[in-house]
């Protein structure tokens, strides 16, 4: 879409959410001068438009605007709970830093090979990815001793609902976002360190939790590599 603009001989445009999308923000690359707004915002220009035969728009370039501390926000797209395999367990477990998470890449947005920039800047929402793991990488490190699950427990109960104002973390809507949406919360590093308390689990505790979904001994055994029972009281109903 953006190239097709600036193909098509466009001096600027002006970006809005749909309403999937709503008060998300990202910070996105254009080839040529563009406005972000969210879908409130889009919708008020588009009755502007509709209003006149001769819409005038003007695009000012201000300064970067510091200190805000309304993050972290839920993204729209951020995958919502709870589990359909086990509505009984509490998803997504967790939230972490997502989508502008800045990282410099070698090649042009629009291709331009012209330049003499030695960077570009992009973003990417997978960046949530690495930025879990290795909180529990560092927790490793800290705390060698710990298991996977009490590693993972640090992470969730030191966990904040709240953004950096002290208000609770907001959805695509701008309403607080609900467990179904964040988990426990966004992860705090520094006090996942110090969680006070954690909740661990042995792999064998698991197998009585297999045995409520409806799996067989046999195919529990195939996962733990041993012997398996499933007793008449961990079995799920048919």
């Amino acid at each position: 879409m953006i190239p097709s603009v600036k193909n098509a001989g466009g001096a600027a445009m002006i970006v809005a959410n749909d309403i999937a999308s709503g008060e998300t923000t990202v910070a996105l690359n254009y080839v040529i001068l563009a406005s972000y707004v969210v879908y409130k915002e889009g919708v008020e220009i588009k009755k502007y438009i509709k209003a006149t035969s001769s819409a005038v728009a003007t695009i000012l370039c201000g300064a970067t605007v510091i200190r805000l501390r309304s993050d972290p926000q839920m993204a729209f797209f951020s995958s919502r709970g709870p589990s359909f395999t086990s509505p009984g367990i509490l998803k997504p477990d967790i939230i972490g830093p997502v989508v502008d998470i800045l990282a410099a890449w070698s090649v042009s947005i629009d291709n331009e090979t012209r330049t003499k920039a030695t960077f570009f800047v992009s973003h990417g929402t997978s960046m949530s990815c690495p930025h879990l793991p290795g909180i529990a990488a560092l927790l490793k490190s800290a705390h060698p001793e710990w298991s996977p699950a009490a590693i993972k427990s640090a992470i969730m109960t030191t966990a904040s609902q709240v953004n950096r104002h002290g208000e609770p973390i907001v959805d695509e809507r701008a309403l607080p976002a609900d467990v179904f949406a964040m988990g426990s919360g966004h992860a705090n590093p520094p006090k996942a360190h110090e969680p006070g308390l954690v909740f661990d689990i042995q792999p064998d505790d698991y197998i009585p939790y297999l045995c409520g979904l409806g799996y067989t001994p046999e195919q529990i055994e195939m996962i733990i590599r041993k012997k398996a029972s499933c007793s008449k009281e961990y079995r799920r109903p048919s």
